[in-house]
């Protein structure tokens, strides 16, 4: 160390207090989260799921049975607030990811929620606020203004409650365990295999116990229920919080990636260096938004390196960088990471707004149909569902217990296929499911054809509601492919400090889809005649439901192209990991320096310095 300038030695010290904090942090890290807090957080997303799915799953019933509405408009209203409670994540994650911290977010969101269940289940139990049956289904008298106000009271509380929960609540438990690429290949399990797996059991029990209390007891107990769920979720959440480990909010990523991009700009005449080594890099500046790894120079989007192309104003300040006009290599991969991954992200949309009616219509559908059991016992429309939630259960353990350990002696990938490769055949069973359900719809009216019962909307068509089961069975093994597959894609491939918000994109897609979906649906309604509707709002035996399914059918086979060709150009992000970093840094104190451009704003001169391999 004597023979060390007084420069040099500052430099070695500098790296050692760097390497003394990351082990302080390393030891917090291990006192703080672990495997030890997925019993509080798992039971706080099974109560919510619990909750939601009870909420949601009969609705449909709850607004044309309760409350007098059309198909259509019901339908319509739902999906909806279904897309509201799905783009509300966005800005819970921007809040986040900015300033308030996953955990403040997901308790402020739980809150919201539980006020929005309150609001409608007391709506429920006051008879003034909802409309008297109607049995006939014929001239019969809507909700008022002031009722439907109620009930958009609770889905306005509801979707933002929504916001603060979806986005963080997944991301906050992936913050507890180690998520880089060597400790999940070590694993012999997947996070949101089981993550999924535990929101599939919360699903089925709601699907079976809650419809059955609505459609056999009341909705005040039926409702109820799931209010009581979400009160034990936040409970739960909160018993846990000493043991939570909280990662700091590091500031928006917006305003990051809008820095890249005036950098960018105003930069526009710069000539790239052919060299990226040549290109701005600041460890230090980094440091809080790449706990787990550097991202690496990829020569995708180049345009956008000019940010980091360093100048001469840029070298003689010796502050700080501007980093409205200078940003470092991992900043301008953050911006092209997020651009990469948008034209796969946009393909879920489609598959989205293909099926975001079809629970609606089956369900109306399944209420037409022979649902008995025994003489005495007969099956909730919205209990169908189950089936779907059955196999995807069933599909996630087989998937990960015998499919992976298969599919990786041929591939080699520790996960046994990759995501973009999951998601197609999600693409590809969803387009089956539909048009399964298009025959199904052919031999239901059929058979009413045969019994004389197509202009009796409130007949039992003696056809086994069974027949609905194939197609709800498919769109389980879509869940397995498809979702599973999307949200590991949008977790792995986002910036690490955008985790949140790339969660919240996987609940915007479903909230644009749901849009669409309501667009085509009422498109459809509006253009498809009055005399033969498609989609009929009173009697769906008159409709034409199957043509509906080819429409959206044919959409899905266009949107399967496009993904297939956007997956075949898609480059992986690369990511240097946190050891692979340590290991580099200490190389570099040992005097193997590896040649980058660094602006040294540390020595208070601001000069611009190649750093090259150097001996004693």
């Amino acid at each position: 160390m004597e023979c060390l300038d007084g420069e040099s030695m500052a430099n070695v010290e500098k790296q050692e207090k760097i390497e003394d904090e990351r082990k302080i942090m390393k030891n917090k890290k291990k006192k703080l989260g672990g495997i030890k807090t997925m019993p509080f957080i798992f039971a706080t997303e099974i109560c919510d799921k619990f909750a939601t799915t009870g909420f949601h799953a009969n609705m449909i019933t709850y607004l044309t049975q309760e409350l007098n509405m059309p198909l259509v408009k019901a339908s319509n209203t739902l999906t909806n607030f279904s897309g509201t409670a799905s783009f509300t994540p966005l800005f819970g994650a921007l809040m986040a990811d900015s300033f308030a911290g996953r955990y403040w977010i997901i308790v402020a969101g739980s809150i919201l929620y539980e006020l929005g269940l309150i609001n409608i289940t007391i709506s429920a139990i006051r008879p003034s606020l909802h409309r008297p049956p109607c049995p006939t289904k014929k001239n019969c008298k809507e909700a008022s203004a002031s009722q439907l106000w109620v009930l958009y009271l609770s889905l306005i509380l509801t979707s933002l409650g929504t916001g603060g929960i979806r986005p963080c609540v997944v991301t906050f438990a992936a913050d507890q365990i180690n998520m880089t690429k060597s400790s999940v290949a070590a694993r012999s399990w997947n996070f949101f295999n089981w993550y999924y797996f535990s929101m599939g059991m919360a699903t089925l029990t709601a699907l079976t116990f809650v419809v059955y209390i609505q459609e056999n007891v009341g909705w005040g107990w039926g409702l109820g229920v799931p209010t009581i769920a979400m009160a034990l979720s936040i409970l739960a959440f909160l018993v846990g919080s000493p043991l939570y480990n909280r990662v700091k909010p590091v500031g928006s990523p917006f305003v990051r990636l809008a820095q890249v991009i005036v950098a960018a700009v105003k930069k526009r005449k710069e000539v790239v260096p052919a060299d990226p080594a040549l290109l701005y890099e600041n460890k230090e500046l980094d440091a809080a938004i790449s706990l787990n790894g550097r991202l690496l120079h990829t020569n995708q989007f180049k345009w956008f390196d000019k940010a980091a192309v360093v100048t001469y104003s840029d070298a003689i300040d010796s502050k700080l960088p501007n980093l409205w006009r200078l940003a470092t290599v991992h900043r301008v991969e953050e911006l092209k990471s997020i651009v990469r991954m948008f034209p796969i992200w946009a393909a879920g949309i489609l598959l989205i707004a293909s099926s975001s009616h079809q629970h609606s219509f089956t369900i109306q559908q399944a209420r037409t149909m022979d649902r008995h059991l025994s003489h005495s016992f007969q099956i909730p429309p919205a209990t169908m569902s189950i089936f779907g939630t059955i196999t995807m259960l069933i599909g996630l353990v087989l998937y990960e217990r015998l499919f992976v350990p298969f599919a990786r002696r041929f591939t080699g990938n520790p996960s046994g296929i990759t995501y973009l490769q999951r998601m197609g055949v999600g693409f590809v069973v969803n387009i089956l499911a539909t048009l399964v359900a298009s025959f199904v719809e052919i031999k239901r009216k059929a058979v009413a054809a045969n019994h004389n019962l197509l202009d009796d909307p409130q007949a039992i068509i003696p056809i086994s509601v069974f027949w609905l089961v194939p197609q709800f069975c498919l769109h389980g093994v879509v869940e397995v492919f498809m979702s599973v597959g999307h949200l590991e894609f949008l977790y792995d491939q986002s910036p690490e400090s955008m985790r949140s918000t790339a969660a919240a994109l996987y609940w915007v897609a479903i909230s644009m889809g749901n849009y669409a979906g309501t667009l085509i649906v009422s498109l459809v309604h509006q253009y498809s005649g009055k005399n033969s509707n498609w989609l009929p709002d009173w009697n769906l035996n008159r409709g034409k439901l199957e043509y509906y399914y080819w429409l959206v059918s044919g959409i899905q086979v266009i949107n399967l192209i496009y993904y297939v060709i956007c997956s075949w150009l898609y480059t992986y992000k690369p990511l240097e990991e946190a050891s692979e970093i340590c290991k580099e840094e200490a190389e570099e104190l040992a005097g193997d320096k590896i040649p980058s451009m660094i602006l040294d704003s540390r020595n208070g001169h601001g000069e611009v310095e190649l750093a090259r391999n150097e001996t004693a």
